[in-house]
């Protein structure tokens, strides 16, 4: 099916009628999620989000331009376990600021990088892209945008692999989600009260943490579930680009005037 919001299915001539004013970028990995999801459960869910989103908002502006995601990411704390996919954090930085960079010359000069792993980090990465090229870029983690309904939906916690993220997976990719295998995901505890609080933090080697790579329950997630969490996910990601798109970059770009 051809979209002109999706750069992979649109073609030249196309392209040549259109001003894209927004470019989404979606970023994830390749690791295990306990034993019942996909090893590119991250590379999936951020994709499909990202198509997603850009579908809503092409209606309402048609000038967002969805490309392929980057399938690898920051995954050196899983390497203990079989196929995880690492790579390092400059090397995504150049990967980013390259393509950006290239769409910067085609005159798009908004674009939203849709993260969806937690072990990418990238705001410095957009400080200093932002301060070397006349370009606006903006940072989504997805799992972050809906998180004020989350009590609402979900009943557990889930930092990898738990009731939300395999809720999501169900209703995007249900017939690769294999709930008969669930593990238990209880993460080991830290030794130091400072590490549990929070306000000391350090990289978790998942091998030691736990013997499924995960850190989540996810007893009793639901397509159902991870149904509604999109829906609001998706149509809020969908309204700032529609935003973002109409909205000029000026002086003060993205600050309202006085």
């Amino acid at each position: 099916m051809i979209n002109e919001w999706d750069i992979t299915t649109t073609n030249l001539r196309r392209i040549r009628q259109r001003k894209y004013e927004v470019a989404v970028l979606p970023l994830s990995a390749v690791e295990p999620h306990n034993l019942h999801l996909p090893e590119g459960t991250d590379f999936l869910n951020a994709a499909a989000i990202a198509r997603k989103s850009c579908e809503l908002a092409w209606p309402r502006c048609e000038s967002v331009i969805c490309l392929p995601g980057l399938p690898y990411g920051v995954d050196c704390n899983e390497m203990g376990f079989p196929l995880a996919i690492h790579v390092r954090q400059s090397t995504l930085d150049m990967m980013i600021t390259e393509i950006v960079a290239s769409l910067r010359a085609h005159g798009i000069r908004k674009i939203v990088l849709l993260n969806g792993h937690g072990g990418n980090e990238f705001m410095a990465l957009v400080r200093q892209i932002m301060g070397d090229l006349d370009v606006q870029v903006f940072l989504c983690n997805w799992w972050t945008v809906a998180m004020d309904h989350y009590g609402k939906i979900f009943d557990k916690p889930d930092n990898h692999a738990g009731q939300m993220e395999t809720s999501v997976t169900m209703e995007l990719f249900g017939d690769l989600v294999e709930m008969e295998h669930l593990a238990d995901g209880t993460p080991r505890p830290f030794v130091f009260e400072a590490l549990t609080k929070g306000w000391v933090r350090t990289s978790r080697d998942f091998k030691k943490m736990s013997d499924v790579c995960a850190c989540g329950d996810a007893t009793g997630a639901s397509a159902a579930r991870g149904k509604e969490y999109l829906e609001i996910t998706c149509t809020r990601i969908a309204d700032f680009l529609v935003e973002l798109a109409k909205k000029p970059i000026d002086d003060l770009f993205p600050f309202k005037k006085a």
